[in-house]
């Protein structure tokens, strides 16, 4: 059987009315082009720390991806059979078996995310023409593991020809930071940063809460068996945070509640959660009175705070004791806003010097809570479209029901949230062929005259995310002189 051809229209994603999408098209050649800014992800730093060759299209593409492996998976090929680790680590499946079972499954991520994501990187990164499929796989296979063992494919140098200007990896207060060190001392220009995620030592039904907690007591140099050491080990942590170049702070708790106890009340629930006599009330209102305080150090060392709420973590509890963590199986949950973030609005929501950005999994929340707050609140910025609402038609519902409320303005542009990282270009370039789109619209219905339309392009695509996480100054706006041309040709 003939290979199927794979191809990129450079029309993708694009609006279907013609006077629209010629339009976007000429916002689109506005910022195209323009650095990435990548401000919260998952990418390892080891990577950019060592520069070794990534291994094979299996362990690069599929096995960090769990986009990937929860379709399959939802089709009944076990997690092994792809190469994903257990918890004890090793893997059985050889590689190439494994890339052969997802070739032969491509066709069930027709019409999602990941299609469009992959098929950009099989074709802009690897310069496949022919789509993959059962009878392609060892052809891609081969191809890919030729060209990750040149050096234009190591980490670094994909970094550079990606046109990343900054990327933020993520990591646990427990984390020594070391692969950051060594990135720092390694005199490459390239900008990785990290950011604190204190998920492990704020939450207490947290499977690795106790061991997290006693290795964050011995690098923070801190006894934490009391409250106040408690708190003074994370101020301790964010500055060690800050020095390997964070500007952000990443929560992702089960809900948006917070709470503001009296100080005394405070450390008395933290003794309650050190006792083990804890119930699940206590442990909801330790994580809510956590951001609380987590807001109160940003208001003293300037870290942006992300919440990262609503999802309902390892769900499938077989899959989770078996695999571990982040294995597909996290489902999104209805997010009470308005009253959860009440006690940290009432305290710090009217601080200019705060940034708080809010991402959601509920969108019902979108038009009825978060536009509204973000539309009010000087300390609120609202994230993008997010995980399972990363995709075309989840962005266009988020300018859709946050713009008439919030603005552009109380947005922070894109950031991409993955742990793949050869998709972060495939990534950015959705949201900026779906904001142009919208924006397209916007000028076509005259609402927006199109100079207008290229800034708002131009700051959705980049300033806004600089700005909101405080990655330097904005670079200036595109020379209005092109964007005439554009029109007249």
């Amino acid at each position: 059987m003939q290979a199927k051809p794979l191809s990129l229209h450079s029309d993708r994603l694009f609006p279907a009315d013609p006077a629209v999408r010629d339009v976007a098209r000429r916002l689109y050649g506005e910022v195209s082009g323009l650095p990435i800014i990548s401000p919260h992800g998952h990418t390892d730093p080891a990577w950019f720390a060592t520069n070794a060759p990534f291994e094979d299209a299996t362990s690069l593409l599929l096995t960090p991806d769990h986009y990937l492996f929860r379709m399959l998976y939802s089709q009944g090929v076990p997690m092994e059979a792809l190469g994903v680790p257990s918890r004890k680590g090793a893997s059985p499946a050889d590689p190439r078996a494994a890339w052969r079972l997802f070739a032969s499954h491509m066709h069930l991520f027709r019409g999602t995310p990941s299609a469009i994501w992959l098929e950009h990187v099989f074709a802009e990164v690897f310069g496949f023409d022919v789509a993959l499929d059962a009878g392609t796989a060892d052809l891609y296979f081969d191809r890919i593991g030729e060209l990750l063992a040149t050096p234009a494919f190591r980490p670094r140098a994909l970094f550079e020809r990606f046109n990343i200007e900054v990327l933020a990896t993520t990591e646990s207060p427990t984390d020594p930071l070391n692969y950051h060190k060594a990135i720092r001392e390694s005199g490459w220009g390239g900008r990785v940063v990290t950011a604190y995620r204190p998920d492990p030592v704020v939450d207490p039904e947290h499977e690795d809460f106790w061991p997290s907690l006693e290795r964050f007591a011995q690098l923070s140099g801190q006894d934490v068996s009391f409250w106040a050491g408690y708190l003074e080990a994370h101020r301790i942590r964010r500055q060690a945070f800050i020095a390997a170049g964070a500007t952000s702070t990443d929560h992702g708790h089960p809900t948006a509640q917070t709470a503001d106890l009296a100080p005394a009340d405070a450390e008395a629930l933290y003794h309650r959660i050190l006792d083990g006599v804890r119930s699940k009330e206590d442990a909801e209102l330790f994580r809510a009175q956590m951001l609380t305080e987590m807001a109160r150090m940003s208001l003293d060392d300037g870290l942006v705070m992300q919440i990262h709420p609503g999802s309902f973590r390892n769900h499938n509890a077989r899959l989770f004791w078996t695999q571990g963590r982040d294995k597909g199986a996290d489902i999104p949950q209805p997010t009470d806003y308005v009253r959860a973030l009440k006690p940290l609005l009432d305290r710090f929501g009217n601080e200019p010097g705060l940034t708080l950005i809010l991402f959601t999994l509920d969108e019902t929340a979108y038009s009825r809570e978060l536009a509204p707050l973000a539309g009010h609140y000087p300390a609120l910025r609202l994230g993008p479209a997010w995980w399972f609402h990363d995709s075309p038609e989840g962005m266009r519902r988020f300018r859709e029901q946050t713009t008439e409320t919030a603005g552009f303005y109380n947005t922070v542009g894109f950031n991409d949230d993955t742990r793949a990282f050869l998709s972060i270009p495939a990534r950015h370039d959705v949201a900026r062929r779906v904001d142009c789109g919208f924006l397209g619209r916007l000028v076509a219905e005259h609402r927006m005259t199109e100079d207008e339309a290229a800034d708002v392009a131009q700051d959705l695509a980049y300033n806004l995310a600089k700005k909101a996480y405080k990655l330097d100054a904005p670079q200036p706006l595109p020379s209005r002189a092109r964007l005439a041309s554009a029109r007249d040709a």
